[in-house]
């Protein structure tokens, strides 16, 4: 569905049947908490059967309730505050084992990424950053973290890569001064979304460069200006992003292009390691006895 869902279940609300009209001012008060409810449990907050929350989806025009959840899911990821976020994590978490249920949710994010991505995507963006003019490289706050990763491999395998750095507005403009046809941006941003990213992204392909966005959802803000898209599930186990599934699918697209970059990247890494060697970078370890 195009429409908001939110609007969607307002617009809806006079043919609703009265079971129905319970689930749906539930979803319209407390959608942060419905989001991640099973219908099952759904059904019983409001005191009616799950059967009934699966027609209701129906009734709303999705083929089932795991579809209707989904396009809850991804309304509502880049509006919850961190709050919020903390207070979702309690009630789907609970008392239940932590440790079990973060690394069971991120194997399952990997999973989906690598079930979802679009092939002929990953090798386009692939293709455009082996033959890019200039590479530029932004992602900031958490995403930071996933460009600075990418940022150094990138400037083993390339001498052309500017890491864009993102303390104000008007300095990420003035790095991109120059991009322009021939050039590539990769715009790595997940909810909450960086608007300074998005319009960095969209200064960028005004400017006639190739963006490419790794994010998480089509809508995600930065899809609207990206020529290529690279998407990664990131969906919070708390107030903390999770970064797993996207790592993975920046490794891939490392590993891809050191494939493509295989004879100079090995006359590179054999430099290097003289380098490394000769001034110590690497602590020596010794072998067992």
């Amino acid at each position: 569905m195009s429409k908001d869902i939110l609007s969607a279940i307002q617009g809806s609300m006079g043919s609703f049947s009265k079971g129905q009209k319970l689930i749906a001012r539930f979803i319209l008060e407390s959608y942060d908490k419905a989001a991640f409810m099973t219908a099952s449990k759904l059904g019983r907050t409001v005191n009616v059967s799950e059967s009934t929350v699966v027609r209701f989806a129906a009734e709303l025009g999705y083929d089932g309730y795991p579809a209707m959840q989904k396009a809850l899911q991804e309304m509502i990821r880049s509006k919850l505050t961190s709050v919020q976020r903390i207070e979702v994590s309690n009630d789907r978490i609970g008392n239940q084992d932590i440790l079990s249920i973060v690394m069971q949710s991120d194997i399952e994010k990997i999973r989906m990424t690598l079930e979802e991505t679009d092939r002929e995507q990953f090798e386009g963006a692939v293709d455009a950053i082996v033959s890019a003019r200039h590479i530029y490289i932004l992602g900031v706050r958490s995403a930071a973290a996933l460009s600075s990763f990418l940022g150094f491999y990138f400037n083993l395998i390339f001498d052309n890569v500017t890491m864009v750095s993102a303390t104000s507005t008007s300095e990420i403009f003035e790095q991109l001064l120059r991009i322009g046809p021939g050039d590539v941006i990769l715009g790595v941003s997940f909810p909450r979304y960086s608007r300074r990213t998005v319009k960095a992204m969209e200064f960028s392909r005004n400017r006639g460069a190739e963006t490419i966005a790794i994010t998480d959802s089509e809508t995600s803000p930065l899809t609207v200006t990206a020529t290529l898209t690279l998407l990664a599930k990131s969906d919070m186990a708390s107030f903390v992003d999770s970064l797993v599934a996207p790592l993975s699918l920046v490794n891939a697209l490392i590993v891809s292009i050191g494939r493509r970059k295989n004879e100079d990247l090995s006359q590179t890494f054999a430099a290097l390691e003289q380098m490394w060697d000769e001034y110590e970078v690497y602590e020596k370890v010794e072998g067992p006895l």
